[in-house]
């Protein structure tokens, strides 16, 4: 799929392929459905370039000792491994002014209620709207 370039982003995280299919994708948009990727910085970049419509949001902790206190206490992954995503997320956190909005997760219902209002805003894009208004507009006599 990757070689068919048929990933509308995809990235090698913590040594893990992933990749967003194009297909699925446009599958989801059809059905009218909200579409949230869950994506680094390098993924975002890929998005942006691809769907520059799309909205972007930077979800991130409150403090990089909190991002470590969780990352220890999930108990999920080696010390290695921990340290890697605590480099990866010191160079990410310098990429979230190419973000459309910011969410501190510092705590979790808050940050919840934050995105949720997000998408729910994103859905009244004029972008989004375009052909409903369009249809509206007819019926002025337009």
């Amino acid at each position: 799929m990757l070689a068919a370039r048929e990933f509308v982003e995809w990235a090698d995280v913590f040594g893990h392929l992933y990749g967003t299919s194009r297909q699925q994708l446009r599958a989801a948009q059809q059905a009218g459905k909200d579409i949230l990727l869950d994506i680094d910085v390098q993924g975002h970049r890929q998005v942006r370039k691809r769907l520059p419509e799309a909205v972007s949001i930077f979800v991130l902790p409150p403090s990089f000792a909190e991002l470590e206190r969780r990352l220890r206490h999930r108990h999920s992954d080696t010390p290695e491994v921990i340290e890697r995503r605590l480099n990866d997320a010191r160079q990410e956190i310098r990429h979230w002014p190419e973000y459309d909005y910011l969410v501190v997760n510092d705590r979790l219902p808050q940050a919840t209620k934050a995105l949720r209002a997000t998408v729910e805003a994103a859905r009244f894009r004029r972008q989004v709207q375009q052909e409903r208004v369009k249809h509206i507009c007819k019926t002025f006599g337009g």
